[in-house]
């Protein structure tokens, strides 16, 4: 870890408590929820502890939909009336949970999009505090974490991900996630190896088949 790294905390917000408002949109519950709210607890406590910058995104829309892609405009307008679990920017359902409430000097921004980049300003932010590594953690693995992770690797910063402080809908899902992120050689390990003072995240670089299933090498192998 270095003193150049920030720490993204992607989307923990009161809408993942209203599972049946996301049943109704057919979103299963979020796989180890407690435990991973607890994780990144603990995760923003030893990152403040450290000095990292911590920037929170917060997922909103428009009432009325109209700022939603078409997908999700089509989902809401078939779903049973007022079950959105995003909903406005003042609702309840898009604060930020309590159990890991932004502390003084932390950033928070929102966001009308998967990407954490698209048309906000954290690159600016991140620019500003002259980070070159970012942590992405939050929910969810697969949906916004991992496009964050995507666009950050473009914009060319170095980019982890703790893989004890996401979740999504689903083990399998986290999973999956996670394995094409690490094929993509984002650094995917536990938060406390992330924020380790010697972490060299390196082992993207030096692990064979890094992200692969020993089915892929198998394949791969045999070529």
């Amino acid at each position: 870890m270095t003193s150049r790294t920030a720490l993204i905390m992607i989307d923990m917000q009161n809408m993942y408590l209203q599972q049946e408002r996301r049943s109704a949109l057919g979103w299963p519950p979020i796989w180890e929820f407690d435990r991973v709210v607890a994780e990144c607890a603990a995760l923003l406590e030893a990152a403040r502890d450290a000095g990292v910058p911590v920037i929170y995104t917060r997922q909103t829309s428009r009432v009325d939909g109209a700022d939603m892609t078409p997908s999700m405009r089509r989902l809401l307008r078939d779903a049973p009336a007022d079950e959105s679990p995003i909903g406005a920017e003042e609702e309840w359902g898009s604060a930020i949970l309590d159990a890991v409430a932004p502390a003084p000097g932390d950033i928070v921004m929102e966001k009308h999009r998967w990407d954490a980049f698209f048309q906000t300003d954290l690159d600016q932010i991140l620019r500003n505090l002259d980070v070159t590594r970012l942590i992405v953690a939050g929910l969810q693995t697969n949906v916004c974490v991992e496009t964050t992770s995507r666009t950050g690797m473009m914009k060319n910063f170095d980019v982890a991900v703790p893989e004890d402080a996401v979740s999504t809908d689903g083990e399998a899902l986290h999973r999956a996630a996670l394995d094409s992120l690490r094929v993509l050689y984002v650094e995917v390990a536990p938060w406390r190896e992330l924020l380790a003072p010697d972490a060299a995240w390196e082992r993207r670089f030096t692990t064979p088949g890094y992200g692969r299933q020993p089915a892929d090498m198998a394949t791969i192998v045999g070529r």
